[in-house]
């Protein structure tokens, strides 16, 4: 007898990146640890663009932020173009319950319209939002009538990380991701994701252990990942590997194999076809990402070569088009900026604050190449090596050429802000914030801020 489609659970949780014990983190993670030991652990998984609401749009499409028009933040006045379709519409026509449990950040409009039949909770913390949807999977009690895809979103690990119930970690006693300095402001925030963290892996433990109670874990595809890196320096509103690399467990008794890592190059934008084939749907021809199912199944699966990354809007403008390769990385600037841009949240952070003087003292280079063999943390660039001069030039014509041929918006010159977007974020007190600055930071000018940082 076929094997019918399977539920599918989709835990999407904030800012983690691949922040896991079982990727090699000394992070506070058993239960995510214990479902990487049931499934598929992917340790080569990127994002689409190292921020909340592309990256996740690129999920739920299967397409990258400039093809499905969110390119910025939802509630700055992004949103997908008029059409598009999501994972949630996809399966509903193919018969499945749609649920979400929590948080999604691709629109401020009501949740329904991405697909889903039933939303449950607003966003809240981890442990709420998990144990509603345990509750709904033990009132199934084991029907199989009918598929379902649950997708339950975590607000966690988002900033701040220091918050009020957390178990918190002593900060003498953290590791330092080895991407970062090891200053006292840089521990301080570990120390407080850590609570984050906990809260979260105990969440999940809780969704597993309600899922095996239902007697539906054999028919249920568990995925677990996140949005983006760490909201930390280097990480989150970067092309930089801590900001575009993620988590991808995925889990299902007797489908998936249980205990492997692959690590296959894959985007994030992968996923949707990736589910729904799993699913017994063929996935649409007009998307950036492609299946691989193939890995999960032990099918055929024609690998990649490389993967596409980007980001555009955050709360400033950081236009930027990047690919990267098994051994290197080449990033195209598109406006003046700082050499590393961090984002509102870890500006105003104690880690923002130790890397302040460093990151807007100079001005980034309109190109970065990094040779990801000898220099896996990106701190040397090496564009202007005659030696990589062949790598450069076959990066930089990759880019340009999937930017011409997908239609991308920044080769018409700067991508300009939604109508309420100035409105929404001239408030934001990074720097003085007398509106000649602002609009000169939003079209694209960011390099105006390093002096006033250096005062």
């Amino acid at each position: 007898m076929a094997r019918r489609a399977p539920n599918i659970v989709l835990i999407i949780c904030h800012d983690l990146g691949q922040y896991c014990r079982c990727y090699g983190a000394d992070a506070p993670t058993p239960h995510v640890d214990e479902l990487a030991a049931r499934g598929v652990l992917f340790s080569n998984y990127h994002c689409s663009a190292a921020q909340c609401s592309p990256s996740r749009g690129s999920i739920m499409t299967g397409r990258m932020p400039h093809t499905n028009g969110l390119a910025g933040l939802a509630h700055l006045g992004f949103g997908y173009h008029p059409g598009e379709r999501t994972l949630a519409m996809y399966l509903a026509e193919a018969g499945y319950e749609t649920v979400l449990f929590g948080m999604q950040h691709e629109t401020t409009a009501d949740p329904a319209t991405l697909g889903y039949s039933a939303v449950h909770g607003e966003p809240g913390r981890a442990r709420d939002v998990m144990a509603k949807a345990a509750a709904s999977l033990l009132s199934r009690g084991g029907d199989t009538a009918r598929p379902f895809f649950y997708c339950v979103g975590t607000f966690e690990v988002h900033r701040p990380y220091h918050q009020a119930g957390y178990h918190h970690s002593d900060p003498v006693q953290v590791s330092v991701p080895p991407w970062l300095p090891d200053r006292p402001g840089i521990r301080e925030d570990i120390a407080g994701l850590n609570g984050l963290v906990r809260e979260l892996d105990g969440a999940v433990g809780l969704l597993s252990r309600a899922l095996e109670q239902s007697g539906l874990a054999e028919e249920t595809l568990v995925v677990f990942t996140t949005d983006h890196g760490l909201a930390m320096p280097r990480a989150k509103g970067t092309c930089f590997d801590a900001g575009m690399k993620t988590a991808l467990i995925v889990s299902q008794p007797g489908a998936v194999p249980c205990g492997r890592v692959d690590n296959s190059l894959l985007a994030n934008c992968d996923l949707l076809p990736t589910l729904l084939e799993l699913a017994g749907v063929e996935p649409p021809d007009h998307l950036n990402g492609r299946s691989f199912a193939g890995l999960l199944t032990g099918r055929a699966h024609e690998p990649r070569h490389d993967v596409l990354l980007e980001m555009t809007w955050h709360d400033l403008y950081n236009p930027m088009r990047a690919v990267k390769t098994a051994n290197r990385k080449y990033i195209r600037s598109f406006a003046r900026l700082p050499l590393v841009y961090l984002p509102k949240d870890i500006w105003q952070s104690p880690s923002g604050r130790e890397v302040w003087p460093e990151y807007y003292a100079e001005a980034r280079p309109e190109e970065e190449l990094y040779d990801l063999e000898t220099d896996p943390m990106e701190y040397r660039n090496v564009a202007d090596d005659p030696a990589y001069a062949a790598d450069l030039a076959r990066l930089r014509q990759r880019v340009l050429s999937e930017m011409d041929r997908t239609g991308d918006r920044l080769l018409q010159g700067p991508w300009p802000a939604p109508p309420r977007y100035i409105e929404a974020a001239t408030g934001w007190s990074r720097s003085p914030s007398d509106r000649e600055w602002f609009e000169q930071a939003t079209n694209g000018d960011l390099a105006c801020l390093m002096p006033r940082i250096l005062r």
